[in-house]
Formats: structure tokens, sequence, C-alpha cells
């Protein structure tokens, strides 16, 4: 995030976008930063295929997004031809991001940003019930329903994945979770996979919790 923006500021940007689309479910808040998908698979208690990876692109200089299963990477050539007329596109720099939105890498979400902006949704996402998206910062992230989702973002599901083996693509897109969370005030919470062990209510919005025991939880 910029200078000038905290933290609050960041994710307070998604719950208020979160709030007017009627999302009923919560944000929640890590102690610590976790920039992996296996690293944030493992403290969420969910599959890789379930973390969603926010990526910004740029197609002839109009900001688009590709939201992805985190297993996936995304095809550029696929997105250009959903995009009729587009010459170019490309991966949007960290700082184009963050000039833009306010949100920085590792935290950029699916949502909130200062204008609407098409979303493509990778098609693998819908085989899961819930995905995790980063809410602003990578301390703070959201369960939320593909179908909601492609909702919220008045998106596309779409055929946008990278066939074939190799490294997952470099990450503005990586959303970043870690253990241990506590809970924002949006209720009621959505259906969605157990809350992993460790975790406990926050009575108010951007506290940070540590797990049952008092102890921190190493990343």
């Amino acid at each position: 995030m910029s200078a000038g923006e905290s933290m609050e500021d960041a994710v307070g940007k998604v719950r208020a976008f979160l709030r007017k689309a009627g999302y009923g479910g919560q944000i929640l808040f890590s102690r610590d930063t976790i920039f992996t998908v296996e690293d944030a698979s493992r403290t969420v208690g969910a599959p890789r295929e379930a973390i969603l990876k926010t990526i910004v692109l740029q197609a002839d200089g109009v900001f688009v997004l590709a939201l992805m299963s985190g297993v996936n990477r995304v095809d550029l050539k696929a997105v250009r031809k959903l995009l009729p007329g587009v010459k170019k596109i490309s991966m949007a720099s960290p700082e184009t991001v963050l000039e833009y939105s306010g949100f920085a890498v590792g935290g950029v979400p699916p949502v909130g940003f200062p204008a609407e902006i098409e979303a493509l949704l990778d098609e693998d996402l819908f085989l899961q019930e819930t995905v995790w998206a980063a809410a602003g910062t990578d301390h703070a992230f959201f369960p939320v329903s593909p179908e909601e989702l492609l909702r919220m973002t008045k998106g596309r599901k779409a055929a946008i994945k990278k066939e074939g083996k190799g490294p997952a693509a470099p990450s503005p897109e990586g959303c970043s979770l870690s253990a241990p969370f506590g809970y924002d005030g949006l209720e009621p919470s959505i259906k969605g996979p157990r809350k992993p062990d460790g975790l406990q209510g926050l009575d108010e919005d951007f506290q940070v919790v540590v797990n049952n025991s008092g102890e921190d939880v190493p990343a």
C-alpha cells in the first residue's frame, strides 16, 4: 500500500465493497504474512486449488483481472482472445498496481478497486465450494464461493489457465495468508470450510490474535 495509506484503509476499501455487494461472510486477519500458495493452503486447511490468486493485467493499458486457482498459471494469449480488439496484454507491475489501487503485492484483492474492472475467473475455481482471497493486505483475507465472487465482480467464467507443467506465474498475483487468524465484524458467516484450529474471534477490527495457548504460531 502507499506510504500514506494504512492497513485499515486498504482493508476498509474491501470491507466497504463487500458490504455494499451483500457479502454475508467475514474478513479474517493474520498475525504474520505468508507469501506462497503452499503455506496459505496449509494455514487455512484448504487445498492449494482453493487459494485465489488475483492477477492484475493491462490490456492496451486498460486494467483487467485474472482470478486464478492457486495451482494454475494465467495464459495471456487465452485472455487476449477473450478481449476483442486488444493487441497487447501484460501483467501490471507491482508499482503500477499499488499506484492505481493502493493494494500492495501479496494483498491484492479481487474487489475494492477505484473503478469497476473486467474480471475473468479461472474455470477451475468452480470446482471448489469455497476459495480464499486476499482482502487488501497480506494480513487479511476472506472466504467466498466462486459463484458469489462471479456475481460480485460481474465477471466471466473463462478457460484462462496455462496448460502444461511449469512454475507458477510470478507473484504480483499471490494472495498471502498466515496463522493465526481473527474475525472481522461482517455477519452472518457464510458456509465454508471449518475454522482452522487455534482461531479466535475479534471483538474489534484490526486486532491481532495468537493461538489459544497464547503462543505465536510460526509461519
